[in-house]
């Protein structure tokens, strides 16, 4: 028998979950001199490569710093990593120190008096100018001055496709702009078994409107096509109504001439060739190493552009950062265990281990980070794209306006019941709305 939990269970179970785990924070003792330890406790993505590497760098922490040792857990599980933190930040019950922080919440979390600002450690201006470009320090500069987050690692959204299956549609350059694309599109897809049934599309997206699936297409591609902005200036709404408009009549071709289908696959479509591309980020070169045939060529290639687009391709970075929570006892250990994750020996384990871009000056030109993309071709497309990423607006209520773009999405792209100029001004309207309705 299946039970679906309604949303207000989901959230009941999540806080109880975190609630558990908190209770759990107290001082233990060191074996080897009998004396009271500082214990941290440090939250890491449930990804199963980060989790292990973070496994690896708090044995490598506590055998070299016996007096603070730090427990690792991996974020709780949950509909949302963000979620989860909230509801941990509601029970009382967040880690001294997290680093699968998704910017776009950390405002929720300073108006709670949640996070401990880090630009109050004497060395914090000295580690951060070392290893994190200026404008993207500036970038997660909270509205009060105050910097609470560090940016830690970034993972660019681009294009992985079937190289082979490219070629057998006569395609031996990946499709840079929208009608490439559209071109591509009908050439690949296919009734390959011959039973009246397309069983062989360009690609596949998740279509609920749930608000973090638009990472993986309206909202990267709009980044693209808007040339680098985000929907925001400021605090100010200032979307690129030519550029939202041109995303939502590009997916509207997309599903409309069945380019893409309006289905849900059992596995994974890009390993059974049932697609030919997916939007998707570096994590995936260590998936499709574990699990597809060898006989799977592929490679990355940059979000597609509208036809008139000139200058570098942008696209969405999918920054996650480190924070400290205000709730710790022990801050300045927390900082120091934070600069211990964003060392270089572990932004090189984060590259090499877990196939992750950590937010490093000198990853392309400096060894041995250098090195070892040079030796990693598919990697190296990602640390290129790097330079030329966008994250999330640091304004209030930004999970529910992806709700809202969601929502138009599905109307306009998805189903056809709006033209993208139709849905960028009702999307705009109803955005505004939301902030009103907020304030």
């Amino acid at each position: 028998m299946l039970f679906r939990l309604s949303h207000t269970s989901f959230k009941l179970i999540a806080i109880l979950l975190v609630i558990c785990i908190g209770c759990d924070r107290k001082s233990s003792t060191n074996p080897e001199t009998g004396n009271q330890s500082i214990q941290i406790t440090y939250w890491s993505s449930p990804n199963p490569q980060e989790y292990a590497l973070a496994q690896e760098l708090v044995q490598e922490w506590n055998a070299k710093n016996p007096d603070v040792q730090v427990k690792v857990q991996a974020l709780p599980a949950g509909q949302s990593s963000e979620e989860v933190l909230l509801s941990a930040m509601v029970a009382g019950t967040t880690p001294d120190v997290c680093s699968n922080i998704w910017p776009g919440i950390t405002n929720d979390f300073i108006r709670a008096n949640a996070l401990v600002a880090l630009d109050v450690f004497d060395d914090y201006e000295e580690v951060m100018t070392a290893r994190v470009p200026k404008d993207i320090l500036e970038s997660v500069k909270s509205a009060d001055g105050h910097t609470y987050q560090v940016p830690w690692k970034t993972n660019p959204v681009m294009v992985q496709y079937n190289v082979d299956m490219f070629k057998e549609a006569g395609i031996e350059e990946f499709p840079r702009t929208y009608s490439e694309f559209l071109e591509a599109a009908e050439r690949i897809r296919k009734d390959v078994d011959n039973d009246g049934l397309l069983d062989q599309w360009i690609g596949y997206r998740d279509i609920r409107p749930i608000w973090w699936q638009r990472y993986y297409d309206f909202y990267t591609s709009y980044i693209a096509a808007s040339s680098g902005k985000t929907l925001f200036e400021q605090d100010q709404l200032a979307i690129d109504e030519q550029a939202a408009s041109s995303v939502f009549n590009f997916y509207q071709e997309l599903y409309e001439n069945g380019y893409y289908p309006k289905t849900t696959f059992q596995g994974n479509a890009f390993i059974f060739s049932q697609i030919a591309t997916e939007f998707t980020g570096p994590w995936n070169i260590s998936f499709l190493e574990r699990n597809a045939p060898e006989s799977l060529n592929y490679d990355f290639a940059p979000i597609p552009v509208p036809d008139n687009h000139t200058g570098d391709v942008y696209t969405y970075g999918d920054h996650k950062n480190i924070a400290i929570f205000s709730t710790t006892k022990y801050p300045r250990e927390s900082w120091e265990f934070v600069k211990f994750l964003i060392s270089r020996e572990a932004d090189y384990k984060l590259l090499t281990e877990a196939s992750q871009i950590p937010i490093r000056q000198g990853l392309l030109t400096e060894p041995p980070f250098s090195s070892f993309l040079h030796e990693n071709p598919k990697l190296a497309r990602f640390a290129e794209q790097a330079a030329y990423t966008r994250g999330v607006d640091a304004v209030r209520d930004f999970k529910e306006i992806l709700d809202v773009v969601s929502r138009y999405y599905e109307r306009a792209s998805v189903y056809g019941k709006l033209t993208p100029e139709e849905a960028t001004a009702d999307m705009i309207d109803a955005i505004e709305v939301l902030r009103e309705w907020n304030q």
